[in-house]
């Protein structure tokens, strides 16, 4: 699996999107998804429902895609098992991954990561694949009704794997090319071969980024007195700490309450939350993971969202007013750099998807997966 040609990384048109340029709707709009009219289809693998937040899509000229990916079969079957080795490449390099229920196994740029729900994950143009995740072997209503969270517990990660994901564009419309395909996996080897190669359209500083739920950095800060956000008890923020790693495309932050009488939420007590992450986006995307919110629009009119529910909005277009109890919301500030990045043509994206394994261009092996620098970066 490791021989593979070299491509001529200068070749035109293949180093960098040119097609049109993206353009946020910075108008004053609101775009709602409401749970009751999702559709759960199995868009790209048969494994895998994703439910698309499609009105927000539209409405802000699709240039960012949120969906729910919900695993609905066991991966160990004929038609079913691990992904093959393949890698997104999104104007921005842009995939970002948070895990809401189960456990999955990632193979990342030859590394392994064992996440589970609240594990957030920014990547792309990273030669990767999807080992593992769990199954509860539940009816496909049943699956699809089971609670979801960030905060990791020993029943949600006995669900099926479910995760939020996002892409800047739809991935129809850029290369998601199969650079291993399941003839050539060596099991034994690939844990410790990593590569790298020239496509690439990722902003400067950009970077892979894993945040686990319980580390220092992820645990929830209370909001201020005098938040404009209001709730029955404390309200929390989290900060995903996406911004810089995304090359400043995007903000992430997780604002959520604790279950009546109850501790859920892992907390640092050293101080309160910075609530200027509410100002930041040209757009802004709502996620409700669990229990209600309500927002106002422009004009003063109110609106609630429920679990499931997903609200995309133009800048000052609508503010969060009030959480319920055990809610858990993940807001998403989509920043005016993702117009300085251009789409990829559909001749691009064919000639990409062709050219498969000659993509990979060099290879590390390593003593052990934890030892050697990453090779599979395009930001080196």
């Amino acid at each position: 699996m490791n021989a593979h040609a070299a491509i001529d990384s200068k070749a035109s048109g293949r180093t960098r999107p040119n097609g049109e340029p993206l353009r946020l709707n910075t108008r004053n709009f609101v775009a709602i998804d409401r749970d009751r009219n999702a559709a759960h289809e199995a868009t790209y693998r048969p494994q895998a429902l994703y439910n698309r937040a499609n009105e927000g899509f539209h409405a802000n000229n699709e240039t960012f895609l949120l969906h729910e990916v919900s695993t609905n079969l066991p991966i160990y079957l004929p038609d079913t098992g691990p992904t093959d080795f393949h890698l997104h490449l999104p104007p921005g390099g842009y995939q970002f991954v948070l895990v809401t229920s189960g456990v999955f196994t990632f193979d990342y740029d030859g590394r392994v990561y064992y996440v589970g729900p609240g594990a957030v994950i920014l990547q792309s143009a990273i030669v990767h694949r999807q080992l593992f995740y769990t199954w509860a072997g539940l009816s496909t209503e049943e699956n699809l009704k089971t609670a979801q969270t960030v905060v990791p517990d020993p029943i949600s990660m006995g669900y099926s794997g479910k995760f939020l994901e996002g892409f800047i564009t739809d991935p129809t419309t850029f290369p998601n090319p199969t650079v291993v395909g399941p003839d050539q996996i060596n099991e034994a080897e690939t844990p410790r071969v990593a590569w790298s190669h020239p496509l690439h359209d990722r902003p400067s500083g950009a970077s892979f980024w894993l945040q686990d739920p319980l580390e220092l950095e992820a645990l929830y800060k209370p909001l201020p007195a005098g938040s404009p956000v209001k709730s029955a008890g404390p309200a929390y923020v989290r900060d995903l700490g996406i911004e810089i790693p995304s090359g400043r495309l995007t903000t992430g932050h997780i604002i959520a309450t604790d279950p009546r009488g109850l501790s859920l939420l892992p907390k640092s007590t050293s101080a309160t939350a910075d609530t200027g992450f509410l100002d930041k986006g040209e757009v802004v995307i709502y996620r409700v993971i669990r229990g209600t919110a309500e927002f106002a629009n422009s004009t003063g009119e109110n609106f609630e969202l429920a679990t499931g529910d997903t609200v995309t909005a133009g800048k000052s277009t609508i503010a969060l007013t009030r959480i319920g109890e055990n809610t858990q919301i993940l807001r998403l500030g989509l920043l005016k750099g993702m117009e300085n990045l251009r789409s990829w043509t559909p001749t691009q994206r064919d000639e990409i998807d062709g050219l498969a394994g000659q993509i990979i261009t060099r290879k590390d092996i390593r003593p052990l997966r934890t030892e050697g620098k990453p090779v599979g970066y395009l930001y080196e």
